[in-house]
């Protein structure tokens, strides 16, 4: 069912060099998000994204003002808007999901348990400093 809400056939592939990638991970940057790893998801068939954008936030204080100045600039400097944003784990994890992209700002705790990035080890990781 996820899998199905994906934009698979768009004429315009998303990357990295695109307007809503880089708008998401200036965002991130500017408000101080730390290990800022991309995820390319577009060779995994079994993926509901094309990207994850996964960083850390300091504490729950930050990753709310992360999750909140994410929404505001790709408002700005895209006119998108999330597709949905959850909370999750007690405001340990945030995701803001672009259909296409899907941002997951957490702390680092939550990061070290769940292990997004060993769980798609199959896709293509970058470092966003």
């Amino acid at each position: 069912m996820l899998a199905t809400r994906r934009k698979r056939n768009s004429v315009a592939r998303l990357t990295r060099n695109s307007k809503l990638f880089k708008a998401i991970i200036h965002a991130i940057q500017e408000k101080k998000g730390e290990h800022i790893v991309s995820l390319d998801l577009r060779k995994i068939p079994e993926a509901v994204a094309d990207f994850f954008v996964v960083c850390e936030a300091g504490s729950t204080t930050q990753l709310r003002a992360i999750a909140g100045f994410i929404e505001e600039h790709v408002k700005v400097a895209t006119n998108e808007t999330p597709y949905h944003q959850d909370i999750q784990q007690g405001a340990q994890w945030v995701i803001i999901d672009y259909v296409n992209i899907v941002v997951h700002i957490m702390l680092p705790e939550t990061r070290k348990f769940y292990k997004l990035e060993e769980m798609w080890s199959d896709a293509d990781g970058e470092e966003h400093r």
